[in-house]
């Protein structure tokens, strides 16, 4: 999908996908599909914790371009098979593919989603979001 915005500081700070996941009651994790300059895309992953000494959050970012992408997956892949099959073999991971639900999801304040994000918690679920749910 092709993005064209005139104003270039609006652009780099546009989201052009947004995806949330929400990983226990303090932490979130974000990945977002920005674009450069130059029109092309990458990706950043923000993890968002609820600190708990106050109402504040600390965030951080990973930027991931389009060169290590490949790099990245299979890395990612080959460390989390490693745990699962050799230091956790017994072990359920499928115990954990569950979605918190939607009371939980606002009860984390603090952090501005993007548009995206926006529309995607508030969109119906469609087909493929109810194969996700438990």
């Amino acid at each position: 999908m092709a993005y064209e915005n005139n104003n270039q500081q609006e652009r780099n700070n546009d989201s052009i996908f947004s995806k949330r996941l929400k990983a226990g009651k303090r932490r979130t994790y974000f990945f977002d599909v920005k674009t450069t300059r130059g029109n092309d895309y990458f990706l950043t992953i923000t993890e968002s914790k609820k600190r708990f000494n106050d109402n504040g959050y600390d965030r951080h970012k990973v930027f991931l371009y389009k060169e290590d992408f490949n790099k990245f997956l299979n890395a990612l892949t080959e460390t989390i098979n490693y745990v699962k099959t050799e230091l956790m073999p017994d072990f359920d991971f499928d115990a954990y593919n569950h979605d918190y639900s939607r009371d939980e999801e606002q009860d984390e304040v603090g952090f501005e989603a993007t548009a995206a994000s926006t529309e995607e918690a508030t969109a119906p679920a469609t087909s493929s979001d109810d194969v996700d749910k438990w």
